[in-house]
């Protein structure tokens, strides 16, 4: 109950359409029953060739409902001649198509923006809640699972949400006039009808609730194969180094057909609602139609050939509001299992929030410290033990040691995408947790060592984030990152689409709009994971000038893997086991013949 409410939340922005629309629903509902109505007396004519002649009215009362309703048509017909009666029905019946059809796509018309309008607020809501979320969720989620989420699972909700608003305003509405009319016309034989309509019920009910458990296994079938097809087109070139296309082929095969059977089996069960709706439906219209020609037949019953047509015409009316409530059950019970998936990831909360009384930096001034500084990830092995540093405003800071020291994640824990288990940061003074983090990060501009560019145009990849970006500062930090010649040489030079992650553009040639980001930026704290380890001489080169234009003038947090990059640095920490265990300057740490440092270094140049 507590989810469906949930998604009701999410239908009750668009009250105002849902309530015009069920308006117009309702009408629609009455026009058509006036359709029903309006074949007794049409029928009356035409087959028993008798003429109605005026009566009394009887007074009008619960129990006279009936006779009263019966007495009115039959004066309204014995107020004219047969033919003029009959022109009068065949206009008013074309009428009451006409407004029921009116009305019913007047339902649509005002329905569409509240079904795409839920859909489009749940799929924003999910993807401004994952833009939230710490970098610690994604390196535990498949990236397949979470796009299935807002494709897959939000449509769904939306099925459901809008399932029951047109169901709540549609279905039941029909299901009430036509039994109110089937219960005036004769009310003995409408209940013998309702008498199979808990068996109907109780069986749409079991199907639902398989239906909802199938449901779960269908949407993760979904995400394994989205996360397949993302690793897969995204690796291709390793994929055809390696020749394991067979490989790939055989996995996305056995996601295939696993989705293929479960979704088989929901459909086959699932369409199970409709055939039983119909077949006790068309029970219950067989029953009615042998008690009613048994009554008639005997004499025992004087209804009219009209009004004797106009009960089963109401009673098959009422069949197909019947089957779309059985296919609603089914529509609820996916879109609850869907929704309990999307707000599962709404309810995470967020690690890296903003602290209640947390201010706005106006800028950089003095220094960043780590104070003894301790960091855990949730699988409870520590990653830092105790880290005590200064990075002063202006200084070029180097973080070195051996792999799976700790490294990343010390310098992670400034721009806080992590926050610290233990101990404190502070930028002029000030914990990073007491700084509004979109703030703080606005300091901040981070080049990595795998640099990722979006496919979009060179222009928009520098200026990223700029909707109007200023084209004098976008050439000037391609300059500045060595990037504008080879810009130049492009086809249509800033405008060139770089194509996914920048494939069209050597790795040399990416790093270096990476860089030309940060410059754009202009930020005055500089975070740079090596840029230059993976690259050609030449590139290096070029990519190591832009990162010294790069770092000028402002305070750069280096985290080196080739010890000759950083021998200008004017402090370098050695990390060891998460702790600190040298400081100092380039040449301060070589005079320690037996310090890690200087064992780095000589394994690195083979001293």
């Amino acid at each position: 109950m507590k989810t469906v409410l949930r998604i009701l939340r999410h239908v009750l922005p668009y009250k105002g359409n849902i309530g015009i629309a069920s308006v117009a629903m309702f009408f629609s509902v009455i026009f058509n029953m006036a359709t029903v109505v309006l074949i007794i007396p049409f029928i009356n004519i035409l087959f028993e060739k008798t003429y109605p002649t005026m009566q009394e009215l009887p007074p009008l009362s619960l129990d006279t409902l009936k006779p009263w309703a019966f007495t009115q048509m039959n004066n309204m017909m014995a107020s004219t001649d047969a033919l003029t009666a009959l022109k009068m029905l065949c206009l008013l019946i074309i009428g009451a198509f006409f407004f029921k059809n009116v009305f019913s796509y007047t339902q649509t018309w005002f329905m569409a923006p509240a079904e795409q309008g839920i859909i489009r607020d749940l799929r924003q809501n999910l993807y401004e809640h994952m833009n939230r979320l710490s970098l610690s969720y994604f390196s535990e989620e498949k990236k397949g699972l979470l796009m299935s989420r807002i494709i897959s699972d939000v449509q769904l909700v939306n099925d459901s949400a809008i399932a029951v608003v047109n169901s709540l305003f549609r279905d039941p509405p029909q299901i009430i006039v036509y039994t109110v009319l089937l219960f005036i016309i004769d009310w003995q034989l409408t209940l013998i009808a309702f008498v199979l309509l808990p068996t109907t019920g109780f069986i749409l009910a079991k199907i639902g609730n398989w239906v909802r458990r199938e449901s779960d296994h269908l949407q993760e079938s979904i995400a394994r194969i989205t996360a397949v097809l993302d690793e897969g087109l995204s690796s291709m070139r390793i994929i055809k180094a390696f020749r394991t296309e067979r490989f790939e082929i055989e996995k996305f095969r056995k996601e295939n057909q696993q989705y293929f059977r479960t979704f088989v089996n929901i459909k086959r069960r699932r369409e199970l609602a409709t055939p039983i709706t119909e077949i006790l439906s068309v029970l219950v219209v067989v029953v009615i139609l042998w008690f009613m020609g048994d009554a008639i037949l005997s004499e025992r019953s004087a209804m009219s050939s009209g009004v004797f047509v106009a009960y089963i015409f109401a009673m098959l009316q009422m069949m197909q509001p019947l089957k779309y409530f059985g296919q609603t059950i089914n529509h609820i019970a996916q879109g609850l299992a869907g929704a309990n998936r999307v707000f599962g990831i709404l309810d995470i909360v967020p690690r890296i929030v903003d602290r209640e009384h947390a201010q706005d930096v106006d800028g950089f001034h003095d220094s960043i410290v780590f104070r003894d500084v301790q960091f855990r990830y949730d699988t409870g092995d520590p990653v830092l033990n105790g880290i005590d540093a200064e990075i002063r405003a202006g200084e070029v800071v180097a973080v070195v040691g051996p792999s799976g020291v700790g490294k990343s994640t010390m310098v992670d824990l400034v721009p806080r995408f992590y926050d610290v288990t233990g101990g404190e940061i502070l930028l002029d003074g000030r914990d990073l947790r007491d700084i509004r983090v979109h703030s703080l990060r606005k300091l901040m501009g981070i080049v990595t060592q795998e640099t990722f560019l979006f496919n979009a145009s060179i222009r928009e990849n520098i200026a990223y984030g700029e909707d109007r970006a200023d084209m004098d500062r976008v050439v000037e930090a391609a300059r500045a990152a060595n990037a504008h010649e080879f810009i130049m040489d492009t086809p249509e030079q800033y405008e060139t689409v770089i194509g996914d992650r920048g494939v069209k553009l050597s790795g040399g040639q990416r790093q270096r709009l990476s860089i030309a980001r940060a410059i754009y930026k202009n930020p005055p704290i500089l975070i740079l994971d090596e840029a230059t380890s993976s690259l050609d001489t030449e590139s290096e080169v070029l990519v190591q000038n832009a990162i010294e234009n790069l770092m000028r003038g402002r305070t750069s947090i280096v985290i080196a893997h080739r010890l000759s990059t950083i021998q200008k640095a004017d402090r370098i920490y050695v990390l060891d086991a998460g702790r600190v265990v040298e400081t100092g300057r380039h040449d301060e740490l070589l005079a320690n013949a037996d310090g890690l440092y200087t064992k780095l270094y000589q394994m690195q140049f083979k001293l």
